[in-house]
């Protein structure tokens, strides 16, 4: 097994910081268990601190009636244990390691990423009060999320249960329009958990099948109260996501058409997928990135009227969780300085929701941060589904960018 002192050093060695101060209490910073691999039946109901310095001894503060749970817990991390009882012996204790250090911890000043900001403030003046100039642990903590072999190929398993399953209930609806029979949101939406059930897969729960302005609530999901039957000249969005139990997901966007797009409609569909492709080449094209400046350039391309209506941050990080904890596409919904990191996964789905036109448009891919240099591992649409006219082979084809066969 992993030493995590050892892990939580290696990732220290290319920065200027003293150490990294792990902090938690009953679990309010869920990253302290992540990087210390604490299992989830261990009973600790009192705060403890781990601090790792770039350079010399490890140490362990905990309360001294969980000193034989930490004895057992920290067996092998070669961490220098000191226990405490009363909070003036805390404080000494933080005091002895971290005055005159910059330090690490899971902290984002003014609470700008929220999923690393877990420290409470309380905390945070009690460390500073120590001594310690505190900077966020925001990309070190990358470090313990990267993918190993096995969890890139599950994620292409995903990927390609979600691009049949996609087409599968395109075609579905497709067949529907051109039969003249009724085709509902619910209808599209079984194809897709029927693929996912029958691949051993799950998607945590319903996938989303919007038609309509039900397109422009970009968390929409239908369910059996609430759901649309398709009309001709509506839109179509279907965001389908998947994972192998304890294993990243893969997470897709496709749209489609009743009919003959509209010209609005295609004129936003453009513009998103300019958006998206930009969104892409730049990730593509590898240095020094952070989260922020890919969500800055897929809106600068998206323009004007279209990015008045886009509502959510480019991408997200892909995990275990669909929406994973590394850095995500965002300078939106938060600004987002880490930095990308090799060895992860993100989406790039731009998208605009401008309900009084009564439609929505949301483009899709996954981007592996693959170390030889980023790549696409989902299919990318290059046209709207235009469905319900002709025959599938070739709107399919269309929508890949292909010719079709025969």
């Amino acid at each position: 097994m992993t030493n995590p002192i050892d892990q939580m050093r290696a990732a220290l060695a290319s920065t200027d910081l003293d150490g990294w101060l792990i902090y938690d209490f009953q679990g309010l910073n869920p990253h302290a268990a992540k990087v210390l691999g604490l299992p989830k039946e261990a009973f600790l109901t009192r705060r403890f601190f781990v601090w790792v310095p770039r350079e010399g001894q490890a140490v362990l503060l905990h309360n001294h009636i969980e000193g034989g749970t930490w004895a057992t817990l920290s067996a092998g991390w070669g961490v220098e244990r000191r226990a405490f009882g009363s909070h003036d012996q805390l404080d000494t204790a933080l005091r002895d390691v971290v005055a005159g250090k910059r330090v690490a911890m899971e902290y984002s000043p003014l609470g700008s990423v929220p999923y690393v900001s877990r420290v409470d403030a309380g905390t945070v003046e009690r460390v500073r009060a120590a001594g310690a100039e505190i900077v966020s642990s925001a990309d070190l903590l990358q470090a313990f999320l990267i993918w190993s072999a096995e969890d890139l190929a599950a994620h292409e398993r995903a990927v390609a249960v979600l691009m049949q399953a996609k087409d599968d209930a395109y075609r579905l609806i497709h067949e529907r329009l051109k039969a003249g029979q009724t085709v509902t949101e619910l209808d599209a939406q079984a194809v897709i958990g029927q693929a996912i059930e029958a691949a051993g897969m799950v998607s945590g729960h319903p996938v989303n099948v919007s038609f309509g302005v039900n397109a422009a609530d970009s968390h929409y999901e239908p369910n059996p109260e609430q759901h649309a039957t398709l009309s001709w000249g509506q839109c179509v969005l279907i965001d389908l996501w998947a994972q192998e139990p304890g294993r990243p997901f893969a997470d897709v966007t496709w749209v489609g058409y009743a009919g003959q797009p509209s010209e609005t409609y295609l004129d936003a569909w453009q513009a998103v997928a300019a958006a998206r492709d930009a969104g892409i080449a730049q990730l593509l094209a590898g240095g020094d990135l952070s989260g922020w400046q890919i969500d800055r350039t897929v809106r600068d391309t998206m323009g004007a009227p279209w990015s008045e209506f886009f509502f959510h941050r480019t991408g997200h990080d892909l995990g275990v969780q669909i929406h994973g904890s590394g850095a995500n596409l965002d300078d939106y919904e938060t600004h987002d300085i880490r930095r990308l990191t090799p060895g992860l996964c993100v989406t790039v789905e731009p998208g605009t929701y401008p309900a009084a036109q009564g439609f929505g448009i949301r483009t899709e891919v996954d981007v592996y941060l693959d170390p030889a240099g980023a790549r696409v591992t989902t299919d990318t649409q290059r046209q709207p589904f235009v469905l319900g006219m002709g025959d599938w082979e070739a709107v399919r084809a269309a929508a890949y960018g292909e010719e079709a066969v025969g």
